[in-house]
């Protein structure tokens, strides 16, 4: 099925949509609130350091273990047992089927921006019936685009992921142009933010925390890669693209707004820092960026969530249907499974509205155990191949990196997501007792 397979351009591509989302175009705004030029320098030169640790995870984990498919799921199983590898799975894929419903929403919320007024409202918050009737309808032709194939879907993904880079590197243009270092210099001197600055450090980390979610993209696809050797490359090139993106971006509109007034932005900041600077004909370039930018990371988490439980399958891990493809090499099982899910979550937020914000938060905080996963499975293969002291470093680098980011993700919320874990454990009692009767067939 070499037809189908996915090449270095496109799997990088993959890796950079799933990160860079929605969250970029609202940065300026969320780290002005929390934190001053200096904390905001200092967190991202932390989360810079881990990230890239994690990055780094990745790229040794595809040479050092080549034979191994499935990213996520399978370190965690080989490192840690059946049962961890499938709580990594399952948390995966409940982080990213749930999370993507924020992309469909923020989509149809930004376009109720254009289109309704004070006593017409059409789209609102994403939360009406028409943009639920709307944002099914992308779900279900995005199901189909998939059903046709990953590497024709990936296509898709990659022209999306250039349109959405143009209204990027646009607004860096501008801010790099309308940059005033002594606004910048002014911003250092007066902080807003009556708060220490540790936490201040520690409330911007808070927010990188999430904007690097979708960085083992190319690992969760390892079996769709052309060359095994991409797996890594496209995680890091991916990672270093979206850092140099958001640490741009971030730091240049202080050199161009005062601190306070970037806090008191509305959302997306981006939009109302470019309308400064170019007028409404910006603003609305950047609305659009928003709007392709969200679908295209929709469409590769999509492709990530279907793609766990038919990875997990393989190994017992989940039910046998899940691991059968068409002749596309798509598991229809799988992603039929991710695209109901996906319709049930909007169902949820036509009736329900607000609570879906707490189920966000709990999804996403399960993602991070399996981060941790990979990089303790990273030591755990440095000292028994005995590689190399700075491999070994950055081994023990993430693994520190990850378990900080499960301490401030709250260990409250990471409680509650334990709930979610339980009919994933029945999940998986039926499967190894099922991949167990097929062994002795």
């Amino acid at each position: 099925m070499k037809e189908n397979k996915i090449g270095l351009v496109a799997l990088t591509a993959l890796v950079f949509s799933a990160m860079v989302g929605a969250g970029i175009f609202s940065l300026p705004q969320n780290m002005a609130e929390v934190a001053g030029v200096n904390a905001v320098l200092v967190g991202w030169l932390i989360t810079g350091v881990g990230i890239l640790l994690l990055a780094g995870c990745f790229l040794q984990l595809s040479r050092a273990k080549p034979e191994l498919d499935g990213g996520i799921y399978i370190y965690a199983r080989e490192g840690f047992g059946e049962l961890a590898g499938f709580l990594s799975a399952w948390g995966y894929w409940l982080c990213a089927t749930i999370g993507v419903v924020g992309y469909l929403v923020v989509a149809f919320a930004a376009l109720g921006a254009f289109v309704d007024t004070p006593t017409f409202t059409l789209f609102g918050q994403g939360n009406t019936l028409m943009a639920f009737i709307c944002e099914s309808i992308i779900l279900w032709a995005v199901h189909l685009i998939i059903v046709k194939g990953i590497k024709q879907a990936s296509f898709i993904n990659l022209l999306g992921t250039i349109a959405k880079v143009i209204p990027l590197l646009l607004f860096i243009g501008f801010a790099y142009a309308y940059f005033d270092p002594n606004v910048f210099k002014a911003n250092q001197s007066h902080v807003s933010v009556q708060t220490d600055f540790i936490d201040q450090v520690k409330n911007t980390m808070l927010i990188t925390l999430w904007v690097f979610t979708g960085i083992e993209g190319a690992a969760v696809l390892s079996a769709r890669a052309k060359n095994r050797k991409d797996i890594g490359l496209a995680t890091v090139i991916g990672v270093v693209a979206a850092l140099i993106l958001y640490i741009a971006i971030t730091m240049l509109s202080f050199g161009i707004m005062n601190q306070s007034t970037i806090a008191q932005l509305s959302n997306p900041s981006m939009a109302g820092i470019m309308a400064m600077m170019s007028g409404t004909t910006g603003k609305v370039i950047i609305s659009a960026g928003l709007i392709v930018s969200v679908l295209a990371s929709y469409l590769s988490w999509i492709i990530y969530a279907a793609e766990v439980p038919n990875s997990a399958a393989k190994y017992g891990a989940f039910p046998n249907v899940f691991k059968k493809q068409n002749h596309n090499g798509t598991s229809i099982a799988s992603l039929t499974l991710t695209s109901l899910t996906v319709q049930l979550c909007l169902v949820l937020i036509l009736f329900t509205g607000e609570s879906y914000n707490t189920l966000v938060l709990v999804s996403t905080s399960m993602i991070l155990v399996p981060y941790f996963l990979v990089a303790a499975y990273m030591v755990k293969v440095a000292f028994a191949q005995k590689l190399s002291v700075p491999i070994k470093l950055m081994g023990l680098g993430a693994s520190v990196y990850g378990l900080w980011l499960v301490y401030a993700a709250g260990l409250n919320t990471l409680a509650l997501s334990l709930i979610l874990y339980i009919p994933g454990t029945l999940l998986f009692m039926y499967s190894r007792k099922q991949f167990k009767l097929n062994q002795h067939a």
